[in-house]
């Protein structure tokens, strides 16, 4: 039996790291286990919206995101059929006024996990975590080179992503919606695109989108979405030149790739949204991933983790009794999560739902979209936090 904690972290990504450094700058004693020794190119997770970055600053790590790894991005274009429908600049349209992050995941991982140890926290890579067991207080089993540690702390969260390891071992129930889409990606280098603009180009008749997210220095994340069922996975070398034809077929502008090199994996994700119902039980937390997987189609994975890490550190700042605020993050966790995915949903089911009916659904509201702007919810830029419900859907897909 180890020393107690007050927090430990399983996971170094960025909520993990993010909440352990944030914990650990007001006297908290905060262990973070992280099973990677060295972190590599994820595919997915390399862009923050707006709302997304409010909260990075409330963590205290935009500055240090943008010192040292982020490339800002003030404008974003939206393509529908080769045809471009908005060129947003989303400082002076969003009610946060910051520009979008893009940054290479493996440099942030590495950048904020330095940063929690700076902060305080102690930091352990390459272990393992065997089981975790919630109570007063929790204990997490680690593995080590062979030898097997029982470690406590008042709370343990896992921030381990969407297999989490805690997630599992506590019992938690994960809920998913159907299998709808799937997510290709790429890290491209030599890529011709402006590196102020990231950009979005929607087929809807075939149910696709092509994503292009600069990174600066010529290399942009580039993302692929299409339908479950309707072509292969795209996964490896071989695959590339297939994968760079969709986007050409999705109306992406072919000079931006002309030349493009891969600087990492491709390879092909599901999107179908995951969650747990109160990430909180008995001492133990979840966020992240690990509380609820958002379709990466539509970006908001990284923003609903900096969101969880900022609302689960307030909820501990604020009181001796982390039970009480273990419970209020989990209830305000939910609500915004919730508004998020029904979102979500929304605009897969509106622009990427393909057939008559969806065509017709387009054609009546789309020339009311490009006359009032404010029928379409903005919580991808804006934040989640708004009402939803069906009076706001219909209004959307103008059946009001």
């Amino acid at each position: 039996m180890s020393e107690q904690y007050d927090l430990i972290v399983v996971g170094g990504g960025l909520g993990g790291s993010t909440l352990a450094g944030s914990m650990a700058e007001r006297g908290a004693r905060v262990l973070v286990l992280e099973r990677e020794q060295q972190f590599k190119d994820r595919v997915r997770g390399e862009f923050v919206f707006p709302w997304g970055v409010a909260e990075a600053k409330r963590l205290g790590v935009f500055e240090l995101l943008c010192d040292r790894c982020a490339h800002q991005v003030p404008w974003f274009d939206f393509y529908l059929g080769g045809i471009l429908a908005v060129h947003r600049p989303v400082v002076t349209t969003t009610p946060h006024q910051l520009p979008c992050l893009s940054f290479y995941h493996p440099a942030m991982q590495e950048l904020l996990l330095g940063a929690a140890a700076s902060a305080g926290a102690c930091v352990r890579r390459g272990v393992s975590v065997k089981e975790v067991r919630p109570g007063t207080p929790a204990t997490v089993m680690v593995g080590d080179n062979g030898h097997c540690e029982e470690i406590r702390a008042r709370l343990i969260v896992g921030a381990d992503g969407r297999s989490s390891t805690v997630r599992a071992s506590v019992g938690f129930q994960l809920r998913r919606d159907p299998d709808d889409m799937l997510l290709a990606g790429v890290l491209l280098d030599n890529i011709g695109a402006p590196e102020d603009i990231g950009q979005a180009v929607i087929n809807s008749s075939l149910g696709e989108i092509a994503i292009l997210l600069p990174q600066g220095g010529g290399r942009a994340r580039t993302y692929f979405a299409f339908h479950t069922g309707t072509q292969p996975r795209y996964q490896g070398t071989a695959d590339f030149p297939r994968y760079l034809e969709g986007f050409k077929r999705a109306g992406m502008n072919p000079g931006f790739y002309d030349g493009a090199k891969a600087a990492g994996p491709l390879a092909t994700f599901d999107g179908a949204e995951a969650w747990v119902e109160h990430p909180y039980r008995d001492s133990v937390a979840l966020l992240g991933d690990a509380a609820a997987a958002s379709d990466p189609t539509w970006g908001q994975g990284l923003s609903l983790t900096l969101r969880d890490a900022r609302v689960l550190r307030d909820h501990l700042l604020a009181t001796d009794d982390w039970e009480t605020a273990g419970n209020a993050y989990a209830t305000e966790h939910d609500a915004y999560s919730d508004t998020s995915r029904i979102v979500n949903l929304w605009f897969t089911e509106f622009y990427l739902e393909t057939g008559p009916q969806a065509d017709a659904r387009r054609a009546r509201a789309l020339p009311l979209i490009a006359e009032d702007p404010s029928r379409q919810p903005d919580a991808a830029y804006s934040g989640p936090d708004l009402p939803v419900n069906e009076a706001i859907k219909k209004r959307f897909f103008a059946e009001d």
